[in-house]
């Protein structure tokens, strides 16, 4: 018996192993991601638009998988989306799709410009999605899906609801947050704003622009697919658990 339960660890360690394995063997990047995680969609969305594809290797975010010994070992940060390329190890949604736009979008090189100022635009987005965004997302939904909170507050809603009016002036003479092109920007904020918009409502007639652009992007062929659902999903995962939290 002890002799079987030795083989059985044995051969556990080596499947656990081998899905964080390093891609320097691999034929094609690996992305370790979520759907329920707007970075993570934010990527896929990237990669849609560039073509290139990627090795998918889920992480089940509410089961604490990002937390185990061996996903440590691939991201000290133990965040998601994570991506192997060869020896490089590239963590951070925005680094990545700023790097896969780089070394695999050679003829959408729109999404992430050379131009230096119209770069900087970009990039400053970018930041508006992680300093402002995202963190305002995870200020309302961290507390309640990991940790029982009850705290959907009026107050918290509308701190979300304040970056509304800065996509709205954004978006007010150009269809995309950086102009007349489609960028990454786009695609990380509207990861973001999907995940949220059911809960921090965005008003049609305040905020006509933004709406507008929501629509544009879903017209995209793959949005539903890459983005939609999994924004659907979340929303509806954290309504449940809300509902559970409150009894």
């Amino acid at each position: 018996l002890n002799y079987q339960a030795r083989i059985l660890k044995t051969l556990s360690y080596v499947i656990l192993s081998s899905r964080y394995r390093d891609s320097s063997t691999m034929s094609k990047p690996a992305l370790y991601y979520a759907t329920l995680s707007p970075p993570s969609r934010a990527v896929l969305l990237t990669a849609k638009a560039i073509g290139v594809d990627l090795e998918l290797r889920p992480i089940n975010l509410l089961k604490g998988e990002h937390l185990t010994p061996e996903f440590l070992k691939v991201n000290p940060q133990h965040t998601i989306p994570t991506l192997l390329d060869g020896e490089a190890t590239i963590i951070d949604s925005h680094a990545i799709c700023s790097y896969l736009v780089e070394k695999y979008g050679k003829e959408q090189q729109q999404l992430y410009p050379k131009d230096l100022v119209q770069r900087a635009n970009v990039d400053a987005r970018l930041h508006l999605d992680s300093g402002h965004l995202f963190a305002r997302l995870r200020f309302l939904y961290e507390p309640i899906l990991y940790n029982g909170s009850t705290d959907c507050s009026i107050d918290k809603i509308a701190y979300i609801q304040k970056c509304w009016e800065i996509l709205e002036a954004f978006l007010k003479d150009q269809p995309y947050l950086c102009g007349s092109e489609l960028t990454i920007a786009d695609f990380c904020a509207v990861a973001t704003v999907t995940s949220v918009n059911e809960v921090a409502i965005i008003d049609e007639f305040k905020f006509p622009k933004l709406n507008a652009w929501l629509k544009r992007l879903a017209e995209l062929p793959y949005y539903q697919e890459v983005n939609g659902e999994g924004a659907d999903e979340l929303k509806a995962i954290f309504k449940a658990k809300l509902a559970e939290n409150r009894g």
